[in-house]
């Protein structure tokens, strides 16, 4: 049996498929170890992929040459873009999956990869010599060696699960928790926490009444995650909407006695914008209902998961109350929902590359960070298996700024900031939201990937295609001119301002009042639509319609570029600047940021101390 390899990757979640693939693909020989090969990329929790930011880091690992958004184009049962009514930069494409085929087909993109090998097992022990990463050590006994080390164990890094009164050991249900690992990075330096997350009951959808419910289609024209992707979803299935009510609370109150969440058995700190629904009518006790989205599990199989009803309440508890909500009288359940409690490791000991300052070579990814979702999860096992390549083969590491990407926001966030709750990335977090729009992760970072071997040839030609028609696209409608007596009469029958002069096609697209759409509506412009894709026609209009917010967002970047380019040296001796704050001496010494903007974004230190450090480095 093979024992060496250039990266080893322990966990097949979101974030494990993501390195693995990633590595793989740009030459590493890799190992992926998991607990169950059956159980590879499993969707734990909610079958959907996207949602707000959310979608944005979708289509950033699909830019880059990630497997996400290919896997979700092929498994999705529903597509929408969320946030249409508002402006471009929160337009959030989300998708129902398949979750039995979700597993199915990143398993196989898996296979496919030659590089790729396979291990069922549970590691337990990291081998190192002199600080540095060799191998690992499985429950079985095996040692496997490799230079560079990605851990992405989820929940199941001493996970233990609740239902009432009742909790045992498991990092999913019916599935083992692993042990070993926390103990020996704690007795090697590593700063340690608990966290919790939870699941909703599954029940039975031939059992749910959904003429009670409020019906949610998919988008008229779906569109799809990858850059790839040849044709869009052709079918859809229907999700629904529904309302717990005061007698629905009623029932859950009755056991909140049992409650290992009230009862303070759960020590680690929940989701807090995925509540579970005893604390969702804790929190908030002057509303009478919440939402409840009933969402089918896949094409083939009735199981229904009931978002928006999280929680770890007795069985019996969780089936009284689920039958009160409307539609669910007579509903069968399947499984009953839970939380669970695992180990993190605070994000503040990583480096930028999501390698950790203490171990060279060892890299943390997903779950183990202290952050929550498939997306993030997957966007972390990337960037960490780009690294572990890289620094397995003695190349540049690769990072991702604030203003290059989500990824960049979300990194940055945890190494500097930390979390003591799960993560979670909402367009609020990024300041250059309207540069990091999900339209054009493409233009910002398909280059990047292709330079690095992961992004194909293939993407790479149909990027550089698209780039060329949005610029061909922009000429010509600056180009096209319409005289008043060809137009005045349509814009007044769409309820806009005649024009008095010959006017560029472009002037009439930034008009607040006129979509691309309805322009190429008139006769005078029904030509161009052939010529090019919605999606082409969708970003040129984005672009002129808010130039200048962009350009604003692009001189706010420059400006930052200009702290990130002030490197500051690893030997920097702190204590010597006696100005500085106590809180903000102890933060730079714990983080060890490598610039002044890292330094300005850590958490307890102000904008005095930064100039202090300016001032101090001659600057």
């Amino acid at each position: 049996m093979q024992n060496t390899y250039d990266v080893i990757v322990v966990g097949a979640g979101h974030a494990g498929c993501e390195a693995a693939h990633a590595a793989a693909q740009m030459g590493s020989r890799v190992l992926l170890i998991t607990m169950n090969m059956q159980t590879i990329a499993q969707m734990s929790c909610n079958p959907a992929m996207g949602g707000v930011a959310k979608g944005q880091i979708v289509r950033e690992i699909d830019a880059l040459g990630g497997m996400s958004g290919i896997i979700s184009d092929k498994t999705m049962i529903q597509f929408r873009m969320l946030n249409r009514s508002k402006g471009p930069a929160m337009w959030s494409p989300r998708c129902q999956s398949d979750r039995m085929r979700f597993a199915e087909e990143w398993r196989w993109a898996l296979e496919e990869n030659k590089n790729v090998d396979f291990w069922q097992d549970s590691v337990q022990q990291i081998i190192l010599e002199n600080n540095e990463v060799k191998g690992v050590q499985t429950r079985m006994g095996m040692s496997y060696y490799a230079p560079s080390v990605v851990l992405t164990n989820g929940t199941f890094l001493n996970g233990l699960i609740h239902i009432g009164e009742k909790n045992f050991g498991g990092g999913r249900m019916a599935e083992p928790m692993a042990i070993g690992l926390t103990e020996q990075l704690i007795a090697l330096g590593f700063e340690s926490g608990r966290m919790k997350t939870g699941t909703p009951p599954r029940v039975d959808g031939r059992s749910l009444d959904y003429d009670a419910m409020e019906e949610q289609k998919g988008d008229e024209n779906p569109s799809s995650f990858s850059y790839l992707s040849e044709t869009h979803i052709k079918e859809q299935r229907s999700c629904w909407i529904t309302h717990t009510n005061l007698k629905v609370h009623e029932a859950l109150r009755k056991g909140f006695d049992k409650s290992p969440m009230f009862a303070g058995r759960i020590k680690g700190l929940g989701p807090r914008y995925c509540p579970s629904v005893e604390d969702k009518i804790n929190r908030f006790a002057d509303k009478d209902s919440h939402q409840i989205f009933v969402e089918p599990e896949g094409w083939r199989t009735v199981e229904i998961y009931v978002n928006g009803f999280s929680t770890s309440l007795p069985e019996e508890i969780q089936f009284e109350a689920i039958r009160l909500i409307p539609g669910f009288e007579k509903a069968k359940m399947f499984r009953p929902g839970y939380a669970i409690e695992y180990d993190y490791f605070p994000p503040t000991q990583l480096k930028s590359t999501l390698e950790t300052k203490r171990i060279a070579g060892l890299f943390f990814a997903g779950q183990i960070n202290g952050t929550t979702g498939y997306e993030e999860a997957a966007c972390q096992g990337l960037m960490a298996g780009i690294n572990a390549h890289q620094k397995t083969h003695h190349l540049d590491p690769f990072t991702l700024s604030r203003s290059d990407a989500y990824i960049g926001v979300l990194i940055d966030d945890l190494i500097n900031k930390g979390t003591d709750e799960p993560y979670r990335m909402f367009t609020s977090r990024a300041e250059f939201r309207t540069l990091l729009r999900q339209d054009n992760a493409d233009e910002r970072l398909t280059d990047k990937g292709f330079k690095l071997g992961l992004a194909t040839q293939k993407r790479m030609d149909r990027f550089v295609q698209k780039k060329s028609n949005v610029a061909a696209l922009m000429n010509e409608i600056k180009t096209i001119k319409i005289r008043p007596e060809n137009i005045n009469d349509w814009l007044e029958n769409n309820q806009s301002s005649p024009i008095r002069e010959g006017t560029p096609l472009v002037n009439l697209l930034r008009r607040s009042d006129l979509s691309f759409e309805a322009l190429l509506t008139n006769e005078n412009f029904k030509e161009i639509k052939n010529g090019y894709s919605n999606e082409e026609l969708e970003q040129v209009e984005i672009i002129v319609k808010y130039e200048s917010y962009i350009e604003k967002e692009r001189l706010m970047v420059d400006k930052m570029k200009t702290m990130e380019d002030l490197a500051i040296p690893a030997s920097f001796d702190y204590d010597k600047i006696k100005t500085l704050s106590t809180e903000s001496r102890i933060k730079l010494k714990a983080i060890r940021p490598e610039t002044i903007g890292q330094a300005s974004r850590i958490s307890g230190v102000s904008a005095s101390d930064v100039s202090i450090l300016l001032l101090f480095m001659g600057r």
